[in-house]
């Protein structure tokens, strides 16, 4: 493993200086899946919750998490995103995906604002259905894919 570029010399934390570095074209892609009754799932489906519509709110807050990742996680820089993009998918009869894709041209990568995405749209899934299904669960936040920038491309193995 490498040196931990947020901790310097003398083992404080630091927001790391990416002063010198290139403008890229950065790409970052994060999913979570969100499991749920079968009942809850076709309640969101059909747009049936008493606070609304689930699907609607839940790209809202991921794009707005995304523009705020930088209030949220210690030592990340604020970025001027180009795109957020939100896709919720049902993958069976009890279990949403929930897939962010952010996009910049900066010094530095995305891909804390797609996690932060993905996870608070996962987040607002489950404050709308709730009511009906508190034991839905959250699971498999990760990182899938990473372009730009000097560390090159990562994708993660399926």
């Amino acid at each position: 493993m490498s040196k931990l570029s947020h901790i310097d010399e003398a083992g404080a934390a630091h927001m790391v200086d990416v002063g010198s570095k290139a403008d890229t074209e950065r790409l970052a892609v994060a999913e979570t899946t969100v499991l749920m009754q079968q009942e809850t799932l076709t309640l969101i489906i059909a747009g049936d919750l008493p606070k609304g519509d689930v699907l609607a709110a839940c790209r809202i807050a991921g794009v707005m998490a995304a523009k705020k990742t930088s209030d949220l996680i210690p030592l990340c820089h604020p970025l001027a995103l180009t795109s957020v993009k939100i896709e919720i998918n049902p993958i069976s009869d009890c279990e949403i995906k929930i897939i962010a894709r952010v996009k910049t041209r900066g010094q530095t990568g995305v891909e804390m604002e797609a996690l932060t995405a993905a996870s608070v749209a996962a987040l607002t899934l489950y404050d709308m259905a709730k009511a009906v299904d508190k034991g839905m669960i959250i699971q498999n936040t990760r990182l899938i894919l990473k372009e730009g920038g000097k560390s090159g491309r990562y994708e993660a193995e399926k």
